[in-house]
């Protein structure tokens, strides 16, 4: 049975940054207030319409085919991990395709696993390229948020927080048993959805669009905040350590720990729970804000730029987010 590697990965980021200080002119809200809470200076928005879920997800789609020296038309399927299709329907997945010159009508797979959508895609990547089925996955975590918050006073707790962009991995067969994703392991818990979500709209309300909104906030994003880093940061340690006994391995063997950005302060809790140094942790939430589900392969990708990670080295990651949903992976890069 063969095994699947990371052939490449890419991302992509919207050209306008939006600083704390310009969030001041929008809201009640300081830089100091944002930076100790969250740990973000800026995020990244979106030009829309040009700058799509599915545009941006095609740039690091591209970029990742480059690096991994894969051609658009060898790709035999795509997963497209994202809470924020360009469109209620179809996916994302087949959005994306026009921006790309694939070859043939290859499947085009839709998941919605929120900020761990992208190990919950490299798991099912795994997956088909075990039992056969594809051999050159194209898997893309990417968000436009920016839309979708209420950026006033009364929504400041969420809309100081997310960022778009997207990013992408290549994935393909290897017969090197140690190479690759080498372990895995996903979880929910839907009890808890309700304390971070979005409500509306929803195929619940009758009729769906109303001329005049009872509620607008049931169309903004909602987070108990203390309730998710409650649970975050006893999940995160709690399933990359799972992941890691599948293989025999220790947080410590870890040449990199790459966490879902989604707060400095779980990153650094979760950091210190499993023992790593800082300088083991990727973090680059102060400059992107949390991308949902783009936020694992953009951090990935642009310490692959940056010279830190290396061919060999022995990476986990791990996510948590809105379901709740939390995953985490094993790979030597």
């Amino acid at each position: 049975m063969k095994n699947s590697r990371i052939a490449g990965l890419g991302h992509y980021v919207p050209s306008r940054v939006v600083t704390n200080q310009e969030l001041e002119t929008m809201m009640e809200t300081t830089d100091a207030w944002i930076t100790e809470r969250t740990g973000i200076k800026e995020r990244h928005w979106a030009n829309v319409p040009e700058e799509s879920t599915s545009y941006m997800g095609a740039q690091a789609a591209k970029a990742a085919l480059i690096q991994a020296g894969i051609p658009e038309g060898e790709v035999d399927c795509v997963i497209f991990a994202t809470l924020s299709s360009d469109y209620f329907f179809p996916g994302a997945a087949c959005t994306l395709q026009p921006h790309m010159n694939f070859s043939g009508n290859i499947p085009a797979y839709d998941i919605r696993m929120q900020c761990s959508g992208f190990v919950y895609g490299l798991q099912m990547a795994d997956a088909f390229i075990k039992s056969g089925m594809y051999s050159r996955i194209l898997l893309i975590g990417a968000e436009v948020q920016s839309t979708s918050l209420n950026k006033s006073t009364a929504g400041r707790d969420t809309a100081v927080i997310f960022g778009d962009g997207a990013g992408a991995a290549v994935i393909i067969p290897t017969d090197d048993p140690d190479n690759g994703i080498l372990a895995h392991a996903v979880h929910a818990e839907g009890k808890y959805a309700k304390e971070l979500w979005c409500e509306g709209p929803s195929p619940l309300d009758n009729p769906r669009v109303k001329p005049v909104l009872d509620d607008v906030n049931r169309y903004y994003p909602y987070m108990n905040g203390r309730y998710v880093f409650k649970h975050a940061v006893t999940r995160f340690p709690e399933v990359l350590k799972e992941t890691l006994d599948k293989i025999g391995k220790t947080p410590a063997d870890l040449d990199w720990f790459i966490p879902h950005q989604a707060n400095l302060r779980i990153t650094e809790a979760v950091g210190q729970g499993l023992g790593l140094s800082p300088e083991k942790v990727i973090s680059n939430i102060h400059k992107y804000g949390n991308t949902t589900a783009a936020s694992i392969p953009i951090a990935w990708s642009e310490a692959i730029s940056d010279g830190r990670i290396k061919r060999g080295d022995l990476i986990g990651l791990a996510a948590f987010g809105a379901g709740f949903t939390w995953g985490s992976a094993v790979i030597r890069f």
